[in-house]
């Protein structure tokens, strides 16, 4: 207690304003504000000091008179955007900051607050009452950073996801946008100007339908994994979220967004089950690693004899593979051994050279490779097992065993 009153006397020695002069003993009683504090402070000592002229207090040059001003800014500065909560941060002068980090020093004062912990909360009040929407401090919708110095507010805005499942109906459509390898994005040649390496893609067909109702600057595409260009994608679909980069607008029609890109993808693509998401629910994705089911229609270079089927059932249903990485990925891809699991393998239909396989495998599984062999760089292969070469004619993704995700 005794050393709560040196530091008081001496603290009152200066010319602080209540909010500052109360931040000394920040930490000691729960219930009050650091202005409250500094009051009793002050009126409550020997030898009471009077408050300080505008603009006159040693720390903060009076700054909390300011904060109606500086919360008005924000509630305008949000208007733009739709929230349920907001946080507030704020940006102070460098000068008050080491002004009173000197004080604590001077005093030995060790149960202080920040002031810009303090103009955070104060402003977040005010703006709590005018928006009448509540602080969050663990996921805001939006974060309003309030310069002091200048009397400016920049709005950080939190961003927005919807999740869905997409089937794609054509073997000239990649997932994602794909930039041009040599141009980079700018046009060239190979791209005939357009900079990407495909005219579009499902992110093209899906992203800018939930942009435009979302009111967002851009969009990005995330899926439980990708199918290749050239495959289909059945089934039960594959799950995606829809990353949208500053929203203006949370509250979105999933089913009507749903349809307008159903309508507007003709059936190269469609959507189902769209509804929010999150950014946990984002990561799930990215990171699955679910069994996928394929149908792949496979043409050999010879004749065999079609009882060397039964082998290939026998040798690869829930036995590992060991693959390289691919020729076709290694320039994107380090090349690395991985070891995969077919869990199921069954022949569907045989015409002459023509086979197609029903194959449920580990995620991760490259399946044109475990047809072909890639060159040995897969083991066992189909083409090792029946002894003839073969090549991957249609490849289909029919299942995602994905638990309902």
């Amino acid at each position: 207690m005794s050393g709560r009153l040196e530091i008081a006397g001496k603290a009152l020695e200066r010319p602080l304003c209540n909010h500052c002069l109360g931040r000394l003993f920040a930490t000691v009683s729960t219930g009050l504000s650091n202005a409250q504090r500094g009051a009793i402070v002050r009126f409550t000592s020997a030898g009471i000091s009077p408050l300080p002229r505008d603009r006159d207090c040693a720390v903060c040059g009076s700054l909390f008179s300011e904060v109606q001003k500086f919360a008005k800014l924000g509630v305008s500065a949000s208007e733009p955007y739709e929230h349920s909560n907001f946080l507030v941060g704020t940006k102070i002068d460098p000068e008050v900051i080491e002004a009173e980090e000197q004080l604590w020093i001077d005093l030995d004062a060790r149960e202080t607050e920040s002031i810009r912990s303090e103009m955070n909360r104060e402003i977040g009040k005010v703006i709590e009452a005018l928006l009448e929407v509540p602080v969050e401090f663990a996921k805001p919708d939006i974060v309003l950073l309030v310069d002091t110095m200048f009397d400016r507010v920049m709005v950080d805005v939190a961003p927005l996801f919807a999740y869905g499942r997409y089937r794609k109906h054509s073997r000239t459509l990649p997932q994602t946008r794909w930039p041009c390898r040599e141009c980079r994005g700018k046009g060239c040649p190979r791209c005939d100007g357009r900079g990407r390496m495909y005219e579009s893609s499902v992110q093209d067909l899906i992203g800018p339908v939930v942009m435009r109702h979302a009111e967002g600057e851009v969009d990005f595409f995330h899926g439980m994994g990708r199918e290749d260009v050239d495959a289909l994608m059945l089934g039960n679909g594959r799950p995606f979220v829809i990353e949208i980069r500053r929203p203006r607008k949370r509250s979105l029609d999933h089913g009507a967004m749903e349809r307008e890109i159903n309508a507007c993808a003709e059936g190269i693509v469609e959507v189902e089950g769209m509804r929010e998401s999150s950014r946990s629910e984002l990561r799930r994705i990215k990171s699955a690693a679910y069994p996928k089911t394929y149908r792949v229609r496979v043409r050999f270079e010879a004749d065999f004899e079609h009882r060397k089927l039964n082998d290939i059932v026998r040798i690869l249903d829930e036995k590992p593979i060991c693959q390289l990485t691919p020729h076709r990925v290694a320039h994107r891809r380090a090349n690395l051994e991985r070891t995969r699991t077919v869990h199921r393998m069954e022949i569907e239909s045989i015409e002459a050279r023509e086979v197609v396989f029903v194959v449920e495998a580990e995620s991760g599984t490259y399946i044109k490779e475990l047809m072909h062999g890639d060159d040995g760089r897969t083991r066992p292969s189909v083409a090792e097992i029946v002894g003839v070469a073969c090549e991957v004619t249609e490849l289909d993704v029919i299942h995602i065993e994905d638990k309902g995700a």
